[in-house]
């Protein structure tokens, strides 16, 4: 008689079958490409409870079987103040998908739930620190976020249309405030769309917002900065069918010397400093 998989193992199975091309193969692409794992490394998988960042923790744990190089893994999810359903939620997921999660309590959402100003920009920053000065408490030297290819995209055109800047995602960079601490995207090759395809495919329920904020009065999350350029794109899309890979591969391919101005290790060369130096 054929032994039942479990949910945990029907979802590997999905990632390594049905979605082999989609995700599996884009997910060690981006590994190799961008050199994100070394021999020894001890890396932080931060898993907010959203469908990235628990494929992420899925992926990671496939590799860890199956690798050649030598590193460990800790699975780790912070708790800011989430509700009793969000926090049942995500311990259902890890549950089921065999996730060992670790989950460590803040009190962030009380702290920033009356602020004035931006508190969605202080929470960022305020969830961002706890989870390095976790990681750094578990003897990690890497943090592994779950930004994906169409967040590097929207991203990008966000900096543009909102920032007035060329500036992109990068597939891992060095902390500036935890010595020895770098931060890798190992989802960088993966479209969004391919990871709701694979979400839906295996009947997953995943947390979409646990913000408190969202909790207490209605947001439409359409009317949003990124969400506009989500759909700019989208709408773009029927009549240049690569568009998100042409953006993505634009900011892999920068002709500097066409720069009227461009910032280097936090200094400015304007036209006139690059035009100088192109004349030599």
């Amino acid at each position: 008689m054929k032994k039942e998989l479990t949910k945990a193992q029907e979802v590997e199975r999905s990632l390594i079958k049905r979605f082999r091309k989609e995700i599996w193969t884009k997910f060690i692409l981006a590994l190799k490409r961008y050199d994100m794992i070394a021999e020894g490394d001890k890396i932080a998988v931060c898993i907010s409870g959203g469908k990235d960042s628990v494929l992420l923790a899925k992926l990671f744990q496939m590799l860890k079987k199956i690798s050649d190089v030598n590193f460990d893994v800790e699975y780790i999810s912070m708790n800011p103040g989430y509700n009793e359903e969000n926090l049942k939620l995500l311990k259902e997921n890890a549950e089921k998908l065999e996730i060992p999660l670790t989950i460590f309590e803040t009190n962030i959402f009380d702290s920033v739930y009356k602020m004035d100003g931006s508190p969605c920009y202080v929470c960022a920053r305020m969830r961002r620190g706890y989870l390095y000065k976790k990681a750094q408490e578990l003897g990690c030297n890497k943090i592994a976020l779950a930004h994906h290819f169409t967040d590097v995209v929207v991203t990008t055109v966000m900096a543009m249309f909102y920032g007035a800047q060329l500036q992109a995602m990068p597939p891992k960079v060095v902390s500036k405030n935890f010595e020895g601490m770098e931060i890798i995207r190992p989802l960088y090759c993966i479209d969004e769309e391919d990871i709701i395809k694979w979400k839906n495919y295996n009947n997953l329920q995943f947390l979409q917002c646990a913000c408190r904020f969202t909790e207490a009065c209605e947001v439409d999350e359409s009317l949003s900065a990124r969400a506009k350029v989500k759909a700019l794109l989208k709408n773009l899309e029927w009549d240049i069918p690569a568009l998100k890979a042409h953006i993505f591969k634009s900011v892999h391919n920068v002709d500097v010397d066409t720069m009227v101005g461009v910032k280097h290790k936090g200094e400015y060369y304007d036209f006139e400093k690059l035009f100088n130096d192109r004349k030599k």
